[in-house]
C-alpha cells in the first residue's frame, strides 16, 4: 500500500540520503548485509524475551530495505545481481525474525501457538512468490494491504503489544496473520483477472523481438555498405587512376563500368567452341562481301 500510493514522496525523501551515502563509500550490498545481521540479532532479542529491544532493532533492521535502492541508484551500479541479492536476504530476514517470534512463544506460550509465526511467515513467501511470478509472466501484482514495509510495521506493534501484555501477543499475530491473507487473497484474484485477456510479451520476449530486430537493422545496413561501396568503388578507382596519370591523360571510362568490363571481354577469344566458331564466321563476312561482283542495273 506504501510503495503504491506513497513511493515517489518517499523517493524524493531517501534521494538524499542514498547520495550522502554513497559519498560516505557504502554500497547497496553492504547495507543488505548489514539488514541481514541486524534480522538475526533482532531474532535473538525477541526470542529470549526481550522485546522492548526488539521494538528498538526492527529500526535498523528494516532501514536498510529502504535505503539500498537509492544507494545503488545514486552509485550507478543498479543491477539483476544486485536485486537478486536483496530479494533473497529479505526472505533470509523474515524467516529469522519470525523464528524469534516462535522461539518466545515456544518459551512463554506452550501449545500449538507455536505454529502460528511459520504460518505467517508462509503467507508472506506466497505474498513474495506471486508478485514475482507475475511479473515473470509479464502481469503485475503490486500492491496490497500487507506489503513489506507494512509487515515490518504491523511487526512492532505484535512486539509492543506483547511488551504491554504477554497475552496481548497472540492475537496482534492472529491479526497479522489475517491481514496476510487477505492481500494473498487480493493478489490471485487481480492476477487472476487480468491473465483472463491475451497473453502479454513477457520481458523475455521483449529482449528476444529486440535482439532480432537489432541484428536485421545491423544486417541491412551492412547489405547497404557493401552494395553502395560495390558501386562506387570501380569509380573512385577510375578517379584515382586517372588524378595519378593527370588531368589530360585519355582514361577510357567505360571500361571501368560493367558494359566497359563485357566489350573488352568480347574482344578477347571466346573460351567456348560455339563462341570461336561465331567468331570466325563474323571476321569472314567482311571478306566474303568484298568478293562479291557488283550488279549492274539497266534501264
Amino acid at each position: 500500500m506504501f510503495d503504491g500510493r506513497w513511493r515517489h514522496a518517499v523517493d524524493r525523501t531517501t534521494k538524499p540520503v542514498g547520495t550522502a551515502l554513497v559519498r560516505a563509500g557504502i554500497t547497496a550490498d553492504v547495507l543488505t548485509i548489514f539488514g541481514l545481521v541486524m534480522s538475526v540479532v533482532t531474532a535473538l532479542a525477541v526470542g529470549s524475551g526481550h522485546l522492548v529491544a526488539g521494538i528498538l532493532l526492527l529500526f535498523p533492521t528494516g532501514l536498510p530495505d529502504l535505503f539500498d535502492g537509492p544507494v545503488a541508484k545514486a552509485s550507478g551500479r543498479a543491477s539483476v545481481r544486485g536485486a537478486f541479492f536483496d530479494s533473497v536476504a529479505d526472505r533470509i530476514a523474515d524467516a529469522f525474525l519470525f523464528g524469534g517470534v516462535a522461539w518466545y512463544l515456544a518459551a512463554h506460550h506452550h501449545g500449538e501457538m507455536v505454529l502460528l509465526p511459520f504460518a505467517i511467515l508462509a503467507v508472506t513467501s506466497l505474498i513474495s512468490y506471486q508478485r514475482a511470478k507475475a511479473e515473470l509472466l509479464g502481469l503485475s501484482a503490486k500492491g496490497g494491504l500487507m506489503e513489506r514495509a507494512e509487515r515490518f510495521i504491523l511487526l512492532g506493534l505484535c512486539f509492543i503489544a506483547g511488551a504491554i501484555s504477554a497475552a496481548a501477543l497472540v492475537p496482534a499475530l492472529w491479526v497479522f496473520f489475517g491481514l496476510l491473507c487477505a492481500t494473498a487473497i487480493g493478489r490471485f484474484v487481480n492476477v487472476w483477472k487480468e491473465a483472463e485477456g491475451p497473453p502479454p510479451l513477457t520481458s523475455t520476449r521483449v529482449l528476444l523481438a529486440e535482439a532480432d530486430i537489432d541484428v536485421t537493422r545491423r544486417a541491412l545496413a551492412r547489405w547497404r555498405e557493401g552494395r553502395v561501396d560495390s558501386r562506387w568503388r570501380t569509380w573512385r578507382e577510375a578517379r584515382t587512376h586517372r588524378d595519378a596519370l593527370g588531368a589530360h591523360a585519355a582514361v577510357p571510362r567505360r571500361a571501368a563500368q560493367p558494359s566497359g568490363r563485357w566489350r573488352a571481354r568480347r574482344a578477347g577469344v571466346p573460351s567456348s567452341r560455339s563462341g570461336r566458331i561465331w567468331r570466325a564466321r563474323r571476321e569472314a563476312r567482311p571478306a566474303a562481301r568484298s568478293g562479291r561482283r557488283p550488279v549492274s542495273r539497266g534501264f
